[in-house]
């Protein structure tokens, strides 16, 4: 009786080191898939992202290029308006310099 006892009990342990081994195979083949599943959305991200960053850094290019060619512009008609003013009054200037010596040689000669 004790024989067929181990004997069963033996084969339940075997049947049942059998079922875990099957077990731990699936699951290990699932994680696999999981991984390889992850990785292919990984690149594909990667893919995306860099697309992304190309097409974003192309167009900040061109607008840096558009803003500097427009600032450019506005710097040079600033400058030559500021240059016809700093000319329109140096000339008052002198001239008020020229009228306020007149006028103090004038004083004297009297």
């Amino acid at each position: 009786m004790k024989k067929k006892l181990f004997t069963l009990l033996a084969f339940g342990l075997f049947a049942v080191a059998i079922n875990a081994q099957e077990t731990v195979k699936q699951e290990a083949k699932n994680v696999g898939n999981a991984i390889e599943k992850g990785a292919k959305a990984t690149g594909k991200g990667v893919k995306d992202g860099a697309e992304w960053v190309g097409d974003k850094t192309q167009k900040g290019a061109k607008a840096t290029k558009k803003g500097v060619k427009k600032g450019t512009k506005w710097v040079g008609k600033t400058a030559t308006k500021g240059a016809k003013d700093v000319k329109n009054t140096a000339v008052k200037g002198a001239d008020a310099v020229s009228d306020g010596y007149k006028d103090v040689k004038a004083d004297i000669k009297k």
